[in-house]
Parts: C-alpha cells; sequence; structure tokens
C-alpha cells in the first residue's frame, strides 16, 4: 500500500478536526444555556464567543478543504472524542 502524502493526509485531517469541533460547539451550546440559567450570564456570553470562535475556525477549514480539492475518505470511518 502506497503512503499517503502530506496533502492526502490533510484532506483527511481537516474534516475530522470540523467533525470533532462540532462536537464541542454541541456541548458549549448546552454549557452556555446551563451557565445562563444558573444566572451567570457573563460565562454565557464568554462560552457564546468561543462557540462563535470555533465556527470561524470551522469556515476557514472548509475553504482549505475546498482548496485541497475537497475531502477523501480514509477508510477508517468516523469516530468521535468524548469529553
Amino acid at each position: 500500500m502506497k503512503e499517503k502524502t502530506a496533502l492526502e493526509k490533510l484532506r483527511i485531517l481537516l474534516p475530522h478536526w470540523i467533525e470533532h469541533s462540532h462536537s464541542h460547539q454541541h456541548e458549549f451550546k448546552k454549557w452556555a444555556e446551563t451557565a445562563r440559567n444558573e444566572g451567570k450570564e457573563d460565562v454565557a456570553t464568554c462560552i457564546e464567543k468561543a462557540l462563535s470562535a470555533l465556527s470561524e475556525a470551522d469556515k476557514a477549514l472548509e475553504v482549505g478543504i475546498a482548496s485541497l480539492g475537497g475531502k477523501i475518505d480514509d477508510g477508517h470511518g468516523h469516530h468521535h472524542h468524548h469529553h
């Protein structure tokens, strides 16, 4: 089997990073709501700012994927990290 080039690896890694980011975004939304329900509007706002930054990072990574010609399947399926 041929070794993957660095660019082929990036075409696998970038979508994985976006998927990983999405799982964190779900958690951020949940905890921002929790903070707000506990009367910590300032904390909720901080979490929401971080959520917005993650969303912008995802957009930048998507541009990178497009520049590389789109994502490729690594043959390993998807896996999730739970924190």
